[in-house]
């Protein structure tokens, strides 16, 4: 791995009830302008390694990965908010300014918050497939109310069985990528977390809406979409979910599906760099 990968690796603990387990750890790198990178819902800090070394020298890499996933202990819901609120209070501790972040999905969700919630602090903002209201694209008209933590889907996802829910894992991840080595990755990401923290964490995500929070955002933000199947219907739905985005640049990768890094990475990353170099 190149010399900007190795360097002193450490867990930034957030306690946010005494005797709980952090919310964020943290793994950091390189020297220079700090980027915070955040993956997506049940994925590993390290999923942002490769971009990292595509950029280079110049950047203090912070790769996160949240409670409950890549072996990390699980923390109560609710968990969004507890993953954010660390995030906010990990900036704020180690004094980063002129912070960059990168957030693919739920991690755009959180880049989005951190951005309007620090506005003087944050700089630069790249989502990688992620938009604001994720209900009201799979569920149009359902009011955040209305989706329980407790319900007869989530009970069933808690008792299913291991091989189960494997191959339900297994039948989402194929949808996530064209490649069947990462959609396996991304599998065995799902299998090894929590349980809890996988269902309920996913209904934090159904219930989150974060369009009222974009015209507090001063950073310009970069907003890389995947293109699959349908890229009228994708840049429709971008333009209309960050309508209140004032400061921002939409691109599409025509080839991908959710995890560009995976289908489109030499893309994602070029983006990113030109970005970057503004």
């Amino acid at each position: 791995m190149k010399s900007i990968l190795i360097a002193i690796v450490f867990v930034f603990q957030i306690t946010l009830v005494l005797g709980q387990a952090p919310a964020i750890q943290v793994e950091k790198s390189g020297k220079g302008t700090p980027v915070i990178y955040l993956p997506g819902f049940g994925c590993p800090g390290s999923i942002w390694h490769e971009t990292a070394a595509f950029l280079g020298k110049g950047y203090s890499s912070h790769f996160i990965t949240y409670a409950g996933f890549a072996g990390t202990a699980a923390i109560d819901t609710p968990w969004y908010s507890a993953v954010r609120d660390g995030l906010v209070d990990y900036v704020k501790s180690q004094k980063l300014k002129k912070v960059y972040l990168v957030g693919h999905s739920m991690g755009g969700n959180l880049a989005t918050d951190l951005a309007a919630l620090l506005p003087d602090r944050i700089t630069k903002v790249v989502l990688v497939d992620a938009i604001p209201c994720m209900r009201e694209v799979m569920m149009p008209g359902v009011k955040a109310e209305q989706i329980k933590y407790i319900s007869p889907y989530n009970k069933q996802l808690l008792e299913m069985q291991a091989e189960p829910f494997k191959k339900m894992a297994a039948g989402m991840s194929s949808n996530m990528t064209q490649s069947k080595e990462k959609a396996d990755s991304i599998t065995n990401w799902m299998l090894k977390a929590d349980r809890k923290v996988y269902v309920f964490g996913y209904t934090d995500l159904l219930k989150l809406d974060l369009r009222p929070v974009l015209p507090s955002i001063k950073a310009p933000v970069l907003i890389l979409g995947a293109g699959f199947p349908n890229r009228e219907m994708i840049e429709k739905n971008y333009n209309k979910q960050y309508e209140a985005l004032s400061n921002k640049e939409i691109l599409i990768a025509d080839k991908s599906r959710h995890f560009i890094m995976f289908d489109e990475f030499e893309w994602m990353a070029r983006n990113i760099q030109q970005y970057f170099s503004k």
